[in-house]
C-alpha cells in the first residue's frame, strides 16, 4: 500500500491486476517525458535517441510527450501499453509521470475522478 500524507487516499498496487489499464487508456492527453527519461527509455529499447524521437515521441512546444495509439472515438492508449497483456511494455523505464500516478497535484482537488478511474484507490 502506497500513501502520501498530502493525499486523502492510498494506492493499493495489488489491485492493478483487476484493472484494464485505465491509467494508460482513455481520453487523449500528454505523457510528459524529460531528456533523462528519454535517454533511459532509448537505452531500455536498445535504440538511439533519434529513433525514439521519430517513432515514439511528440514535440509539444519545447517539451516532449509519448505518442498515443487511437483506439476508438475519444479513446487512446499510450503507445507502450500492451493491449493484449493489459500492461506497460516499458514498465522499468517508464517516465516519472507514470511512476507517480495517482499522486498527481490535479487529483488533490479531483478525488472523485481518480477514484472512478482507478480501482486501486483506497480511502484512508
Amino acid at each position: 500500500m502506497i500513501e502520501h500524507t498530502e493525499y486523502p487516499y492510498k494506492f493499493d498496487e495489488n489491485r492493478c491486476n483487476s484493472c484494464e489499464g485505465n491509467c494508460c487508456i482513455g481520453e487523449s492527453g500528454y505523457i510528459w517525458i524529460t531528456k533523462n527519461e528519454c535517454e533511459k527509455l532509448a537505452h531500455h529499447l536498445n535504440i538511439t535517441l533519434d529513433e525514439l524521437g521519430v517513432n515514439y515521441l511528440l514535440k509539444v512546444g519545447y517539451k516532449y510527450s509519448i505518442k498515443e495509439k487511437h483506439l476508438s472515438q475519444n479513446n487512446y492508449a499510450c503507445i507502450f501499453f500492451d493491449l493484449e497483456k493489459k500492461q506497460c511494455s516499458v514498465y522499468e523505464a517508464r517516465p516519472n509521470q507514470c511512476k507517480t500516478f495517482p499522486f498527481w497535484e490535479y487529483f488533490k482537488s479531483n478525488i472523485s475522478e481518480v477514484k472512478e478511474e482507478c480501482p486501486a484507490i483506497v480511502d484512508r
